[in-house]
């Protein structure tokens, strides 16, 4: 990841917006949910409420909506739209930590999901935080690792897996997906399921968190540019079957963070499946371009059927 460029959601924030308002909502029939009781563990101050903004700047013909200053984490479960194949995913929007594009790499993921008979999670979780440092309104090169976010994001995994026969879904079949910091968050749930960063809240809490599948989508934080593999994500034979997704011409994360992480996981003979393409870019989500690299949730869509999470 290059300090000298500014990331997606370095961008956005940055932009000129259309539209601001406060607290993201989702659309009607949706409720958030809080995934704790009380206040998030290991809260930190935020430079001010929850904000919404609309971008002017226009991604495959339509603009992108982030969301900022969260302190109070949610999910909010989208139900299949058709036949229930009873897999579920939690959707992790990126933003460098900063913001969450929660339309581009969020809602919509959802949409395609619940189209395919599949449960959506969406997760937002605390932003600003490390290793985005928004005090100095600059993005180290930092490879530490997303306390509150993976906090946020192992909490979720246990309330699907607690709500699972409520929300009908299997509890083997339950994966994560999610965008550049969302898909560095894949790597952490994916790598870091055990690791114990929050005192037990309620029952929820005796669940695993481990996903069964996962999809990191031009993942970030994951190897320097000479392709050093970050330590904060320990690859193991228990990692889970995994599926990535980055363009050769990203200049937010570069290409070698899927390269290392795919080799870190071949390593450890985890089954993984990559694509990588020549153009494409950073943060172009699942809306469909000229470019072929946006065909990738056929792709995904496949390798679901490959490893049994989801029937013909």
């Amino acid at each position: 990841m290059k300090c000298s460029i500014a990331a997606f959601g370095l961008l956005l924030a940055c932009a000129s917006v259309a539209a601001q308002t406060t607290g993201w909502q989702p659309s009607a029939g949706h409720t958030q949910i809080p995934l704790w009781p009380g206040v998030a563990p290991d809260l930190k101050p935020v430079p001010g409420p929850e904000t919404v903004k609309v971008s002017d700047k226009m991604l495959a013909g339509k603009p992108v909506t982030s969301v900022t200053n969260v302190t109070r984490p949610t999910m909010t479960v989208y139900a299949p739209t058709g036949k229930n194949t009873g897999a579920a995913v939690v959707v992790i929007p990126g933003g460098g930590f900063q913001i969450l594009a929660m339309d581009l790499e969020g809602t919509e993921t959802c949409d395609w999901l619940t189209s395919r008979g599949i449960t959506c999670v969406l997760v937002k979780y605390r932003v600003p935080g490390i290793p985005y440092v928004w005090q100095c309104d600059c993005r180290p090169h930092n490879f530490a690792l997303s306390v509150p976010s993976l906090q946020d994001v192992q909490r979720t995994l246990r309330l699907v897996r607690f709500h699972a026969a409520k929300w009908h879904v299997d509890p083997h079949k339950i994966g994560v997906l999610g965008y550049s910091a969302g898909g560095f968050l894949v790597a952490e749930i994916s790598t870091n399921f055990e690791r114990p960063l929050y005192a037990p809240v309620d029952a929820a809490d005796k669940e695993s968190a481990r996903p069964d599948f996962a999809m990191p989508i031009y993942p970030g934080h994951l190897a320097t540019d000479d392709y050093q593999f970050n330590a904060a994500v320990p690859v193991s034979s228990n990692t889970p079957p995994t599926f990535l997704v980055q363009a050769e011409d990203d200049h937010v994360d570069g290409v070698q963070q899927s390269l290392a992480y795919y080799i870190a996981l071949a390593k450890a003979e985890v089954p993984a499946e990559m694509h990588l393409y020549a153009h494409g870019g950073h943060a172009f989500g699942l809306r469909p371009t000229q470019q072929p690299i946006t065909g990738w949730p056929a792709l995904a869509e496949t390798w679901l059927h490959t490893i049994g999470m989801i029937d013909d």
